[in-house]
């Protein structure tokens, strides 16, 4: 029987640079904070000229594993959760923007999200957590009028509740939702003056979870969320702040 043809692809050069880099640091020969080799070392080391090289390394900078400084050597950077969603958000604002659907399911992932957050907080929540929620709610009242520092503090609200947790994973899904839904705040959010009801059910929120009650908290949460998410509605009126 005949064998279909399966070409060999010839890879550019820069291509099987990057594919050893990537295998030195994956391997542990390169640790997160080390510097990486020069680049005459490299050229030497791998018989290539400086352009696959430095071709190279802007991929690996791409990816978040590498910190590219002027003038100095590249360094291996730490891989976070946070880091991770940092390489996705331009591609996931790109697609949000293009598709309505895709944004309401990213509202309904959220309020999932927050909901099961809001549980867990109840019920590992500790006074310092406690104290640290209130001192935003008190800043975001203090920024009524100032729409963009009131919507920093709402952000912050939410963003403190996922770190109660202590779970590193649970609050850069938390802050990278939260960024992509402020992209649409121009054009999405009625500006309308419900910022008071922002900091009542925010103080809700709170009251629920000092009482450790897991129930009342979801509840809470999801009033508010689900209040929220009918204010996404277009108004060229943006004197006003509304909740994210």
């Amino acid at each position: 029987m005949d064998q279909p043809n399966e070409p060999i692809v010839r890879r550019k050069l820069s291509d099987e640079v990057f594919a050893r880099l990537e295998r030195m640091i994956t391997s542990g020969e390169l640790e997160p904070g080390d510097e990486m080799p020069s680049e005459r070392d490299l050229m030497e080391r791998f018989g290539v000229g400086r352009p696959a090289i430095r071709e190279a390394m802007q991929s690996l900078a791409g990816m978040g594993l590498v910190a590219i400084s002027h003038g100095e050597r590249a360094r291996v950077l730490q891989l976070t959760a946070k880091t991770i969603f940092k390489q996705v958000d331009l591609t996931a604002k790109i697609m949000l923007s293009q598709s309505s659907a895709t944004l309401e399911y990213l509202k309904s992932a959220r309020i999932f999200f927050e909901r099961g957050m809001a549980r867990q907080a109840a019920l590992e929540a500790t006074p310092q957590d406690i104290a640290d929620l209130q001192a935003i709610i008190d800043r975001q009242r203090d920024s009524l009028g100032d729409a963009d520092a009131f919507i920093a503090a709402d952000m912050e609200f939410h963003t403190r509740i996922a770190r109660v947790s202590a779970n590193p994973i649970f609050v850069a899904v938390s802050e990278a939702m939260l960024a992509w839904l402020k992209e649409y705040h121009t054009d999405m959010l009625i500006w309308t003056g419900k910022e008071k009801f922002t900091l009542v059910e925010h103080e809700e929120i709170l009251q629920c979870l000092a009482a450790n009650d897991a129930d009342a908290a979801e509840t809470a949460v999801l009033k508010h969320l689900e209040r929220s998410r009918g204010l996404y509605l277009n108004n060229g009126d943006r004197h006003t702040a509304a909740s994210i």
